[in-house]
């Protein structure tokens, strides 16, 4: 089946559409997406292959083609997750009658557990803020506020004074696909939002941002980079040698909850995770760190 360049485009454009429109996803992961899609389409146009045409052996050739450049198999289960949601597309749009990637199989790749702060460091990290300025208080806000609540980095940035229901203890966080969730916030992440809004006031934010809660001093929402950067420099003064970003503060929550005996349904929906699976990874970080304390000190390890 031969496909004009100007229909291949509309096609493109059209699974764009849906990934935004029906998926809810944000225009950087469908970005994501369509850029592992290119890779497929790349190697199709290379083999005089059209994408409507590829079966699942071709496919499949393709993955072995993946495997040769020495991309990774987390990386190539996420470019296959990609080419399944378009060939799901173009089954539902009516361009084909049968998925091929169907019977298409990710590679097995082990599980890849997340760094985990212990409350000992999320301290330390806490205390290495200077909150004699306005600034070191809106980022000691801002930290307390990542851990008690378990956000995303993009959820931080974003979060909205008309959102925060403190007397109650409790924010409404918009997370994936634009699906709002309320989140209990600790008292001690209330206490420093609100000496930090003691001087968000002073700020003359700019249009658009009046309802933003954290501002940088041109009165701007902050970016993640700046919070990512943020972090590892807080992390560094405070002498911690781990591996970690935003979402550790996220991975610590979730973490440290299911170490208190919360129960694994309650912290997928304080995360915000569409399924279970997602959140069951705690398990296994909760799990090692059963395993390090009995090594420690079963009485039966003693001495070995």
């Amino acid at each position: 089946m031969n496909i004009d360049p100007f229909l291949a485009d509309r096609i493109v454009a059209g699974y764009r559409t849906y990934l935004l429109l029906e998926r809810g996803l944000s225009e950087n992961t469908a970005l994501a997406y369509l850029e592992d899609l290119s890779k497929l389409l790349v190697y199709l146009r290379d083999a005089h292959i059209e994408y409507l045409s590829a079966d699942l052996d071709v496919l499949r050739d393709f993955l072995v083609d993946l495997s040769d450049l020495g991309i990774c198999g987390r990386s190539q289960a996420r470019i296959i997750s990609g080419i399944k949601s378009f060939y799901h597309y173009l089954v539902l749009d009516g361009k084909l009658e049968d998925d091929p990637t169907e019977l298409l199989e990710s590679p097995k790749i082990g599980l890849k557990l997340p760094e985990v702060l212990t409350l000992g460091e999320i301290d330390a990290i806490l205390q290495s803020i200077d909150v004699s300025t306005p600034l070191g208080q809106r980022n000691r806000a801002m930290l307390e506020v990542l851990y008690s609540c378990g956000l995303r980095v993009s959820e931080l940035v974003n979060l909205q004074i008309s959102n925060l229901f403190l007397k109650d203890e409790y924010i409404s966080v918009v997370g994936k696909g634009n699906k709002q969730r309320l989140v209990p916030i600790s008292r001690c992440a209330i206490k420093e939002v609100n000496l930090w809004m003691q001087d968000r006031w002073t700020i003359v934010p700019k249009k658009g941002e009046e309802d933003v809660l954290f501002l940088n001093r041109r009165g701007g929402r902050l970016t993640r980079n700046m919070v990512f950067m943020l972090v590892k420099q807080y992390a560094e003064m405070a002498g911690i040698r781990k591996e970690i970003s935003p979402h550790t503060f996220r991975h610590s929550f979730a973490t440290h909850l299911l170490e208190g005996g919360a129960n694994l349904r309650a912290i997928q929906e304080m995360l915000g995770h569409k399924s279970i699976l997602t959140t069951e990874i705690y398990t296994h970080v909760d799990m090692n760190l059963l395993r390090e304390q009995v090594n420690h000190f079963h009485p039966m390890n003693q001495g070995n």
